[in-house]
């Protein structure tokens, strides 16, 4: 294999991908060269022409690539899955959120709730506060940041409440996430991988796979706030 592989993944993968690459460089020798963005972004970049050996994307984005010949389907594999959740402040009260009223309220309450207007979570957080019917409250005084982690906007001040997925909630330092949105308002995301067909480094592209979809990677996952 070469020494590096080029892999686009989804945000919510960002904390178990930096956490692994390093033991994967020192078993394999080769170094994971990634880049991060929502899967929307990064489906607009695929078909801009952008080259990767492997992608990491929702599974609904993933199906998209195998569709226009961009994946190899053989080599698609399911990482993990994903819920989406509410974080504030570190020492800030935990908010209910543990039924619709009260995750209804809680929202209603709050003086600015962060939210993504591209990743998977900010689309279905948009869906939920109009199947809640407080959308013109809530997006009246929201954050919604085109790209990134949402949770950063609790940091600074600017809201109070976060809205994303776990794994990406985890990645700021200053915050406590308060837990999963109520699983009955939500389908959790998954998240796959596969190869690109036109990958310029095939062999490290599927030695890669193999191990992110190994038992060897599940307790990394689980400690970046996803499901194996």
């Amino acid at each position: 294999m070469d020494d590096s592989v080029r892999v686009l993944s989804t945000l919510a993968l960002k904390g178990a991908v930096a956490r692994l690459a390093e033991a994967y460089r020192a078993t394999s020798g080769v170094w994971i060269d990634a880049d991060f963005a929502p899967t929307l972004a990064l489906l607009e970049r695929l078909r801009g022409g952008e080259e990767a050996d492997l992608v990491i994307l929702t599974r609904e984005g993933l199906d998209e690539m195998i569709a226009e010949g961009r994946v190899a389907p053989e080599s698609c594999v399911d990482l993990a899955r994903s819920y989406v959740g509410l974080a504030v402040r570190a020492g800030e009260a935990h908010p209910d959120i543990a039924s619709e009223a009260a995750l209804r309220a809680t929202l209603l309450g709050a003086r600015a709730v962060a939210y993504s207007r591209l990743g998977a979570s900010g689309i279905l957080f948009a869906q939920l506060i109009v199947r809640l019917g407080i959308a013109a409250e809530i997006n009246a005084r929201a954050v919604i940041i085109p790209a990134g982690f949402t949770a950063e906007k609790l940091v600074t001040g600017d809201a109070d409440l976060a809205v994303q997925q776990i794994s990406e909630l985890k990645q700021v330092d200053g915050i406590e996430v308060v837990g999963p949105i109520p699983l009955n308002l939500q389908t959790p995301a998954v998240f796959s991988a596969g190869r690109m067909m036109g990958a310029a480094n095939a062999d490290a592209a599927d030695h890669l796979l193999r191990y992110l979809a190994s038992a060897e990677v599940a307790p990394v996952l689980r400690e970046t706030g996803l499901e194996p």
